[in-house]
């Protein structure tokens, strides 16, 4: 087995037919038809079943699938950091849900330590990818949040992701209104109150996700329910139809693309836990120690 066929049959399971697949890999059909069998040949399973109708992934392919893209994420850690012309860079890594704080301690700690060279990320993503991310080490730091629905479930992840999580909020629920909404001026709303009007919901484009969602209430059946994975979409739908999202209540004064947004008080009580992952018996970076002091 070798890293080759492991983007083999990341390839092929992303793609429409083998010949898609070759396209993509820069090698011919009957290389990569090969490849493949060699890898199921020698792991004694059948990653793919064949058929004149095409090919589709067996049950032990797609937890073969899960593993390779795994592992082929953490070979391109490897071959960015050790194996490219940028190797002599400063590196540092964050994975966060929607959160401006997040964002704002990554900046303060660019400027304050001022590297001459280097390639940071940041990664404003789901939830899944935020927990995966820094299990498999591409963030060094992950923002992560949950409420009272989801509490158990997050945190059963943790364990089993080997994460530290390290709180450093509680916050209690809001929603999110433009400041022309009929509701903008009031102290506190119900849910009851907002169901004429349309519930925008950060995508976590996967039903089994369910209680992966970075929201409260998540428990709750909206009657109008738009899902976005879009902050600036979302933040239009918002503003276009007169529509509300639920959150923590923190805007920032300094953030252009938040102007106009209000936040009101919901009488539902479902707080919201905020705080940062690592890797449990990772070593922080000194970037990673700043910006946890940030935060």
């Amino acid at each position: 087995m070798n890293i080759n066929q492991l983007k083999y049959v990341i390839e092929i399971a992303g793609s429409s037919s083998m010949r898609e697949a070759s396209t993509k890999l820069y090698i011919s059909q009957p290389a990569l038809s090969a490849g493949v069998r060699e890898l199921e040949e020698e792991l004694g399973i059948l990653i793919f079943e064949r058929t004149n109708k095409g090919i589709s992934l067996t049950d032990e392919g797609r937890e073969f699938l899960s593993y390779a893209k795994k592992t082929v994420g953490q070979y391109a850690i490897l071959e960015e950091r050790y194996l490219n012309k940028n190797s002599d860079k400063e590196r540092f890594s964050v994975s966060t849900q929607h959160y401006n704080f997040a964002i704002k301690a990554f900046t303060d700690v660019i400027k304050e330590m001022n590297p001459d060279k280097f390639i940071f990320s940041i990664h404003e993503t789901k939830t899944k990818e935020v927990l995966e991310d820094v299990r498999t080490m591409k963030s060094e730091v992950g923002i992560v949040s949950f409420s009272g629905s989801n509490e158990a479930v997050i945190k059963k992840i943790f364990k089993d992701y080997q994460l530290d999580f390290t709180p450093l909020m509680r916050r209690e629920t809001y929603v999110y209104v433009w400041e022309n909404h009929p509701f903008a001026g009031k102290k506190e709303v119900s849910i009851d109150e907002m169901q004429k009007y349309p519930c925008i919901s950060f995508d976590q484009s996967d039903d089994s996700n369910f209680y992966l969602t970075e929201e409260a209430m998540a428990d709750y059946s909206f009657d109008k329910m738009i899902k976005s994975d879009d902050r600036a979409t979302s933040l239009e739908i918002i503003a276009g139809l007169g529509g509300y999202s639920i959150g923590s209540g923190m805007l920032s004064d300094s953030d252009a693309i938040l102007k106009g947004l209000v936040s009101v008080k919901l009488k539902e009580e479902d707080p919201l836990t905020i705080g940062y992952i690592t890797r449990k018996g990772s070593v922080e970076s000194v970037y990673g120690r700043m910006y946890i002091d940030k935060l």
